[in-house]
């Protein structure tokens, strides 16, 4: 009967291929971790000189965020304020000149309304 864990006499090329080839797994082994390594060592220092970068960018950011706020909230301070200045006038001219002020408004709506009368009619033609 055969046996498939009979020992076989040892044969001294085998053996030093065998050793060889352990000898070359090991070396490899050890490249691969030398290298993984050192892209570790990579990557976290591309982190360390990324995250400055990155909070730099986010003040910056919010920075001109703020500045658009602050240029938004001027500009309509200042519609307002002109809004108030052309109210203003309108009312003392109001005052001053009544009766042209009249004519003025019925003059208006009179061009206003036959503006809108033209709209409608060839708004109906088509």
């Amino acid at each position: 009967m055969s046996s498939i864990f009979r020992s076989e006499p040892s044969n001294p090329v085998v053996d030093q291929a065998a050793n060889a080839a352990e000898q070359a797994i090991k070396s490899t082994q050890r490249a691969t971790n030398e290298a993984l390594d050192g892209l570790s060592d990579g990557v976290q220092d591309l982190r360390h000189q990324a995250t400055p970068l990155l909070n730099r960018a986010t003040e910056q950011a919010n920075a001109l965020a703020q500045r658009g706020m602050e240029a938004v909230r001027e500009t309509s301070q200042q519609v307002r304020d002109k809004a108030r200045q052309a109210q203003d006038s309108t009312v003392t001219y109001i005052r001053d000149e009544p009766v042209k002020s009249m004519l003025i408004a019925a003059a208006t709506g009179a061009a206003l309304m036959g503006l809108l009368g033209l709209m409608t009619r060839s708004y109906r033609h088509d």
